[in-house]
């Protein structure tokens, strides 16, 4: 399988991200990469439908978003979509640029009402900050209390492991490798929240993937062929960093400039670890499975020899 090109690859990644036009919220993540946190800011719109009599007749939710956009003029939505639609209501979710906007979009737009062609009524909109989903100390403290068969003794048994993906490839990538994450960086970038035990990027072990085992020859497999995005898991030496990094983290963005000037933000998942991914037992396993993986690739390149 062929390695795509360093420019197609730029382009890839950068349609995978959100080109950014105000940057004015960004908080510094790791300056020598360029990297950043941005509040991410999010609305959610409420539009309450008028009551269908006529046989026939619908409504268009192009229009009612058509008409929201003309609202929140002179500012722009970057996202607008339906996130829950019934006959009573028309639920919408909302991003804007900055979150220093919301209050501004939501006073021209809460309590106001709209109206639409071929309707009387008029339709009554509600708008408010939307609260971003993001766990907890009460989350991973009561899952790990409850949690059977954990050790809060051992590493990867407890909170101390970030899990992290929809990391955008190149951000995180060499000069000499400009299409694979490296997890030298990863390390640097999140070793300033505190000293870490490990980091594992299952991109960069060739032998974790599905595709090149079936495949029965294992160096055709590319396992950066399409690969725009990353997952990795981020384990803590101390508790301490692991909270430090999930604050930080907390309803934000990754935002990156570039040398061009231009700022670029990637919306990630992020969740403490709860499969014991970086527990001892958890390694050990891998490791046999990848010795397993590498004496059966051994044998069959001896077998092609005989």
């Amino acid at each position: 399988m062929s390695r795509p090109t360093v420019h197609h690859l730029q382009n890839s990644v950068l349609s995978a991200a959100q080109l950014c036009n105000n940057a004015s919220e960004a908080i510094e993540l790791f300056e020598e990469r360029g990297l950043f946190l941005k509040p991410i800011a999010k609305l959610n719109i409420s539009v309450t439908l008028p009551q269908l009599k006529t046989p026939g007749k619908s409504l268009s939710n192009w229009e009612v978003m058509e008409k929201l956009k003309r609202m929140a003029q002179p500012d722009q939505f970057l996202v607008l979509r339906v996130s829950k639609s019934s006959l009573e209501f028309l639920r919408f979710e909302a991003e804007v640029e900055a979150k220093s906007l919301i209050k501004t979009l939501i006073a021209r737009m809460d309590g106001k009402a709209i109206k639409l062609s071929g309707f009387t009524d008029s339709l009554k909109i509600r708008a408010a900050e939307a609260k971003i989903p993001f766990p907890i100390r009460h989350d991973w403290d009561s899952f790990f209390r409850d949690a059977k068969g954990m050790n809060e003794a051992n590493p990867g048994e407890r909170p101390d492991t970030i899990h992290l993906e929809n990391l955008p490839c190149r951000w995180f990538a060499t000069k000499s490798e400009p299409d694979l994450p490296s997890e030298n960086i990863m390390r640097r970038v999140f070793q300033t929240f505190g000293d870490l035990r490990h980091i594992d990027v299952p991109l960069l072990d060739p032998y974790r993937h599905e595709n090149q085992i079936t495949g029965g020859n294992f160096r055709t497999f590319s396992p950066f062929s399409n690969q725009l995005t990353f997952e990795a898991y981020v384990q803590f030496k101390e508790y301490i960093g692991f909270v430090k990094a999930m604050d930080a983290l907390k309803g934000m963005k990754l935002m990156r400039k570039t040398e061009d000037g231009k700022a670029y933000t990637a919306e990630l998942k992020i969740d403490f670890d709860k499969t014991r991914h970086l527990s001892a037992k958890s390694i050990r396993r891998r490791e046999k499975e990848r010795q397993r993986l590498m004496d059966l690739e051994k044998e069959r390149e001896e077998q092609k020899k005989t």
